[in-house]
């Protein structure tokens, strides 16, 4: 995928900087890295995301509590582990 390293950095960055406590919308980093067509990348973040919670490095919530990665429906949020 192009761009993985870029949005994989982004998103470890972002949730180390925000610390365990809190959490990031996958469309923040979608918006920061193609402010012009971000909604169009949005698959691709939340992929990398997945692969990102898959290898143990963050968390994937929605209402705050852990989501199976493989049944996402509906918005979600990524933390540092």
């Amino acid at each position: 995928m192009q761009g993985y390293q870029e949005i994989s950095h982004a998103i470890l960055s972002t949730a180390e900087q925000r610390g365990p406590e809190k959490s990031t919308c996958p469309s923040e980093i979608a918006r920061q890295l193609y402010p012009d067509d971000w909604r169009e990348q949005m698959e691709n973040v939340r992929k990398v995301a997945i692969g990102l919670h898959k290898a143990g490095k963050v968390q994937i919530t929605q209402g705050g509590k852990p989501v199976d990665v493989d049944h996402i429906k509906g918005p979600v949020r990524i933390k540092i582990k």
